[in-house]
C-alpha cells in the first residue's frame, strides 16, 4: 500500500468524525470519550519501544552507519544516515562520488535498507564505490527537533513539502559537500520516490543555483502536477482539503498520524476485518487487482517497517498535494487571499518556474500509477530542460513498485546505477 493511500484514508476518516462531532455538540455533563482506551485493545501489542532505526537496518549487514545532524536555515534540525564505505570494497580512503536518497510522505530513511543487501538501492550503491546518503524530512521520527520550538509548539507543524525542499533538502545537500569526502566535489547524485521527488521539483525550480550542485536526479513515480490522477480517495478528499475552508482550516499545521503507540494500537484495531472502517485499509478497490498484484511486493521488507511506518508528518503536506489536484497547478502553498497577500504579495501562489530546472532529470513512470499519472508526468517533463524519460514496461507497475517490487532491482536501481557510473566515468579527468 502506498505511503499517500494511507495518509489520505485516514484522512477522510478523520474528516467523517469531524462532521460527525460538527454536527453533535458536546453535553458537558455527558462522559468523554477516552479515545485511547477504546482503541487500546489488548490484543494489539505493536509497541514502539523496540522499534529499530536505520543504523540497524544497515549495520546489521555489516555496512558502515553513521548519523549525522543538519540544522536547516529556519532552524529545523533533520537527520540524516549515512553508509560512508563499503565493507566489501574497503575503499575509505578513496574519494567516492555521493548519492544522497530521500523517502516519500509519510515515510523515512528506515524504507530504503530494508530490502536487504542484494537488492535495496543503498547498500547497492554502496557497493559500487558511492558514499551514501538517506535523508529525512522535518517531522518524522527522526527530525521533531527545533533551535527554539518544541513539537508541542503549533509553529512547529506549520509546513508543507515545500519547506522540506527549500530549506530540507538544500541545507542536507550542502552539508554531505562540507564532509571531507565531498569538500573536493562540487555536486551529488539524487534520488527521491513519491514526495522526494517533489522536494527536488520545488527546491530546483525556487533555488536554481542548487541544479549546479546536482549530477544526475533520479524521479522515480514524480509528483508535481496532479489534476489527472484519478484516484476515488483523492478526489473524495480534495474538495475538502484542497481549497481554503472550515476543513482545511481544522485539519491544518498539526501532526497527522504521529509515529507512537497511540497511533499504532489504532491502526491495528482500524484495519480489523470486524472494524466498521475496515475498508479503507484495502490497498485496491478491487479483489482481481489484489490478486493480480500477488507477489509482486517484498513482503520482508514490508514486515521490516511494521514497527516503524508512519513517520509522522504534518497536515499541511496532504493540504498542499490536495490542492495541486484541485488547483490544477504546481505551486506553492495556498493560505487563502488574505494571508496570501501577507506571504506573497499576491491574491495566488506563483507556480514554481519548473524551466530553470536545468539538471539532468531522470523520470521514472508507470502507466498504472495511482498517484502519478502519465498526463502530469509528461506535462511536468515537457518544461523541463533536460528530462530524459524511462517509461515502464510492465502494466502493472504501480507507485508502490518503484520502492517495494520483488524486481525493483532489475528494474530501477541497477539502471540508476549504470547512469551514474556513465555519467562518473564521462567526468573523471
Amino acid at each position: 500500500m502506498s505511503s499517500l493511500h494511507i495518509s489520505l484514508k485516514f484522512a477522510l476518516v478523520w474528516i467523517f468524525l469531524a462532521a460527525v462531532v460538527e454536527s453533535a455538540p458536546l453535553d458537558p455533563a455527558e462522559e468523554v470519550t477516552d479515545f485511547y482506551q477504546l482503541f487500546n485493545n489488548p490484543d494489539a501489542q505493536l509497541s514502539l519501544a523496540k522499534a529499530p532505526t536505520t543504523l540497524d537496518y544497515i549495520t546489521e549487514h555489516g555496512y558502515p552507519a553513521e548519523r549525522h545532524y543538519v540544522t536547516t536555515e529556519d532552524g529545523y534540525v533533520v537527520s540524516i544516515f549515512r553508509i560512508p564505505y563499503s565493507h566489501n570494497l574497503h575503499n575509505e580512503q578513496q574519494q567516492r562520488p555521493i548519492a544522497f536518497i530521500q523517502h516519500g510522505l509519510f515515510a523515512s530513511s528506515d524504507g530504503w535498507p530494508c530490502l536487504g543487501p542484494d537488492d535495496a538501492l543503498p547498500f547497492l550503491l554502496s557497493d559500487a564505490g558511492f558514499d551514501v546518503w538517506l535523508g529525512n524530512a522535518r517531522g518524522n521520527r527522526y527530525s521533531k527537533n527545533h533551535t527554539s520550538l518544541s513539537t508541542r509548539h503549533p509553529k512547529f507543524w506549520r509546513f508543507s513539502w515545500h519547506e522540506i525542499g527549500y530549506y530540507d533538502i538544500a541545507a542536507s545537500i550542502d552539508y554531505t559537500l562540507a564532509t571531507e569526502n565531498g569538500k573536493r566535489q562540487k555536486s551529488i547524485h539524487y534520488v527521491g520516490h513519491s514526495q522526494g521527488t517533489t522536494v527536488i521539483f520545488a527546491l530546483l525550480s525556487s533555488r536554481p543555483e542548487y541544479n549546479a550542485k546536482i549530477k544526475t536526479a533520479h524521479m522515480l513515480a514524480p509528483v508535481a502536477f496532479m489534476d489527472h490522477m484519478d484516484d476515488f480517495m483523492v478526489n473524495t478528499l480534495s474538495p475538502f482539503l484542497g481549497v481554503n475552508n472550515l476543513y482545511s482550516r481544522l485539519f491544518c499545521s498539526q501532526e497527522f498520524l504521529p509515529h507512537n503507540d497511540f497511533v499504532l494500537a489504532l491502526l491495528y484495531n482500524v484495519c480489523r476485518p470486524d472494524s466498521v472502517v475496515s475498508g479503507f485499509c484495502n490497498s485496491s478497490n478491487s479483489s482481481n487487482d489484489n490478486a493480480a498484484r500477488e507477489g509482486r511486493t517484498n513482503t520482508t521488507a514490508s514486515t521490516l517497517l511494521t514497527g516503524v511506518f508512519p513517520a509522522g508528518i504534518s497536515t499541511d503536506q496532504i493540504l498542499h498535494y490536495m490542492q495541486e489536484h484541485q488547483s490544477g497547478h504546481f505551486r506553492e502553498f495556498d493560505y487563502g487571499t488574505k494571508r496570501n497577500l501577507k506571504f506573497y504579495g499576491t491574491d495566488t501562489p506563483a507556480d514554481y518556474p519548473t524551466d530553470q530546472i536545468t539538471a539532468e532529470m531522470h523520470m521514472w513512470y508507470s502507466d498504472n500509477d495511482e498517484m502519478a499519472a502519465v498526463e502530469d508526468v509528461l506535462r511536468l517533463s515537457m518544461t523541463l530542460p533536460n528530462a530524459v524519460m524511462h517509461h515502464m514496461d510492465d502494466p502493472l507497475w504501480d507507485h508502490g513498485d518503484f520502492a517495494m517490487n520483488w524486481e525493483v532491482r532489475k528494474y530501477i536501481n541497477d539502471p540508476i546505477i549504470a547512469i551514474m557510473n556513465e555519467h562518473e566515468e564521462a567526468n573523471t579527468q
